[in-house]
């Protein structure tokens, strides 16, 4: 035999409790899959797998009655039932169905056949990541890579949902999908889980062909001629199993092996082995903690020993949506097929500036860059083109270029002349800029700053600045690279109504592709048909798609009110957590609920930063990738809030232990983290 269909059924449902033997139209639901399963081209037998528990005798003679070979064995180690399922039938590809999905269409499941075996991958789904409709869920895998998944995984999860041990280890297995090629059928839920489900799934079969396995394109057409039936869909998250699946493995002990090995590789060619200072061994609890990832989907990321994370840091705050976003990514797929750096302008960065301009207060003019420090580099020099002035006041972070970081610790490099020509002042402090300005009057071409940081600004607080800063004859420039598309769509300009004369927005811009814009008053971005700004790539198609996607879902979806609800939710948690385990003197958090940072303290018998170290060492090993600071998105849910917040409570229950006994210091598992350099005092 070469290919064998396994169906996983079990009686046991928390939402709907036999559903797989439930009527739909006639014919149960296990029926149907069955029936689907030996349609598909390819397949050369069809077997039931469910559990050898009495509960699921019904499934055991429902088979027997129908002549269809049915094998049971453990009901929560799935990975060992399937892997006895192949010694027994002695397969060489698996096909593995699931008995909720009875709308499984044929073709698309014998085409995920095909894309397996003429890509030699050791798995194949439609699934990874999601792009069908829920509920048209097909995964072919080898017998060869499923049974080593069964001799190695050792986490519950992974013996609980049959190929997550493969689907987390993107480096070992060679693993391919099958996108769908109709966009935005990610939001159809066809599965059978919940009793809304059933109901209409009763209502639609009812509509379908009754001696054949429809194609999805038939059930599309059933939708589309009964408009009112969506509406009773279920609004169940996609493969909420799964999801949970991090609750069920427990504190386990994490190995970060493979992490540091590949970071002796990176060191021999790549200084600090990575391309970002805050992603590097010097940021993080260094030698425990992962530094190398594989992959990442909606609000999680798993690193290269197969360890599976919250994410909150969300590639430094750029993944606003959530990684592997369909829309996002249709959009880029649908933009690869036509190119991605032309000869000329194309029409994308017409249509992303005249979004901008829309949505952005101050933007009348735009012009794109790939990161933060190409926008705000690029109002510098705009700003002292316009003014015929030099200095410049900075509040905030503001990039890598000279003028900036040659006011910072890290100035090696920075040539004294232009060092000279920063100023920093303390970010909410008026008094302290009146006192810069005033010190060189005339001379300032830019003051640029946050418009928030490590809080809200007080009331009147930007109104003055921007009064104080206009009377001196400079101009006011907002980085909101971090604020752009987080507190508002239109930025921090917009929810506090102060405009300032140009902006530079990037990181959540565009989901994790790389762009960003400077924009402001047409009168000073005119400058720009004389002052040289130019790119080899400022209007790179991928990127410009992307942003479009990402705007125009963040205009239709309730992108910002999540970010601020599930933002505070989070905070909220940890606020309780520290207060409940009497660490609150030396833990906390300040700024807005979308972007919230930690800050640290000194305790008796500990430093700050050796708090903050064993703070985040801790959270790691209960699987939350954390940087100090909480870097939401929209795909994170409360499944994910819950394991944050038990992240949390451990952690803090260990830290007030450490500090009660006054062990901390010896007890930390690397050395003291100190920061790359301090912009933000919290």
């Amino acid at each position: 035999m070469t290919v064998l269909a396994i169906i996983q059924a079990r009686m046991g449902s928390t939402r709907l409790p036999g559903k797989v033997l439930a009527d739909l139209a006639g014919r149960s639901v296990l029926a149907r899959v069955v029936a689907t399963a030996r349609a598909i081209p390819g397949v050369d037998k069809v077997v039931v797998a469910t559990g050898d528990d009495a509960a699921n005798d019904p499934i055991a003679a429902w088979c027997a009655a129908r002549d269809v070979t049915c094998h049971r064995g453990d009901e929560r180690d799935v990975l060992a039932r399937f892997a006895r399922v192949i010694e027994a039938e002695t397969p060489k590809t698996i096909l593995r169905l699931t008995a909720d999905c009875p709308l499984l269409d044929p073709i698309v499941c014998g085409t995920v056949l095909a894309l397996h075996r003429r890509t030699g991958a050791d798995y194949a789904s439609n699934v990874e990541p999601p792009s069908w409709p829920d509920g048209l869920d097909c995964e072919a895998v080898t017998a060869e890579a499923l049974f080593r998944a069964d001799r190695e995984a050792v986490l519950p999860s992974e013996r609980e949902h049959v190929t997550l041990f493969l689907r987390s280890r993107p480096d070992r297995f060679k693993l391919v999908n099958l996108p769908c090629p109709i966009p935005g059928l990610t939001r159809e839920r066809w599965a059978l889980d919940e009793p809304e489900d059933k109901a209409f799934l009763e209502a639609l079969c009812a509509l379908l062909p009754d001696d054949a396995s429809p194609s999805y394109l038939t059930v599309l057409q059933a939708l589309e001629a009964a408009p009112g039936l969506q509406s009773r869909r279920a609004r169940a998250r996609r493969n909420s199993a799964a999801a949970k699946a991090m609750t069920t493995d427990g504190h386990n002990r994490r190995s970060y092996a493979r992490s540091l090995a590949m970071l002796e590789r990176a060191e021999k060619i790549i200084p600090l082995g990575s391309q970002t200072f805050s992603k590097s061994r010097v940021t993080f609890p260094h030698p425990s903690s992962p530094l190398y990832l594989t992959h990442g989907d909606g609000g999680r990321v798993w690193d290269v020993d197969g360890n599976e994370y919250v994410d909150m840091v969300c590639g430094l705050l750029p993944v606003v949506l959530g990684y592997r976003d369909p829309d996002v990514d249709a959009a880029i797929r649908d933009q690869l097929a036509r190119g991605i750096t032309f000869s000329l302008a194309t029409e994308l960065e017409v249509q992303l500036a005249e979004r901008l301009v829309e949505i952005v207060p101050c933007a009348e003019m735009v012009r794109f860059g790939k990161n933060g420090t190409d926008a705000t580099s690029a109002a510098i020099r705009l700003a002292r083109a316009h003014t015929g002035r030099d200095r410049i006041a900075v509040g905030g972070y503001h990039g890598w270029q000279d003028w900036y970081v040659g006011s910072t610790t890290r100035s090696k490099g920075v040539p004294e002349a232009v060092r000279g020509l920063t100023h920093r002042f303390p970010w909410g402090d008026l008094d302290a800029l009146r006192g810069l300005l005033h010190g060189h009057t005339g001379e300032f071409a830019a003051v640029i700053m946050e418009p928030m940081t490590v809080a809200e600004p007080a009331p009147g607080y930007l109104e003055s600045l921007a009064e104080l800063v206009r009377a001196e004859g400079a101009l006011l420039v907002f980085d909101e690279i971090i604020t752009g598309f987080r507190l508002a769509l239109g930025g921090a300009q917009e929810r506090y109504g102060v405009i300032p004369d140009l902006a530079a927005f990037g990181k959540s811009m565009a989901n994790g592709m790389p762009i960003s814009t400077v924009l402001g008053r047409a009168e000073v971005m005119r400058e720009m048909e004389e002052v040289f700004l130019s790119g080899t790539f400022g209007g790179e198609t991928l990127s410009l798609a992307a942003a479009i996607a990402t705007i125009d879902k963040m205009r239709r979806e309730p992108v910002i009110d999540h970010l601020w609800s599930m933002g505070q939710r989070l905070a909220d948690g940890f606020a309780a957590r520290a207060r409940a385990h009497g660490v609150d003197s030396v833990v906390g958090m300040t700024g807005a609920a979308p972007w919230k940072l930690l800050s640290f303290r000194d305790h008796e018998t500990a430093i700050a930063a050796a708090i903050k170290t064993f703070v985040l060492a801790g959270m790691l090993e209960r699987g939350v990738l954390i940087n100090a600071s909480h870097n939401v998105c929209y795909a994170h849910d409360e499944i994910d809030a819950g394991i944050v917040l038990d992240a949390y409570d451990q952690t803090f229950a260990a830290l007030r232990d450490a500090l009660d006994r006054g062990t901390l210091m010896a007890e930390l598992p690397c050395p003291v983290i100190e920061p790359v350099f301090r912009v933000r005092e919290t």
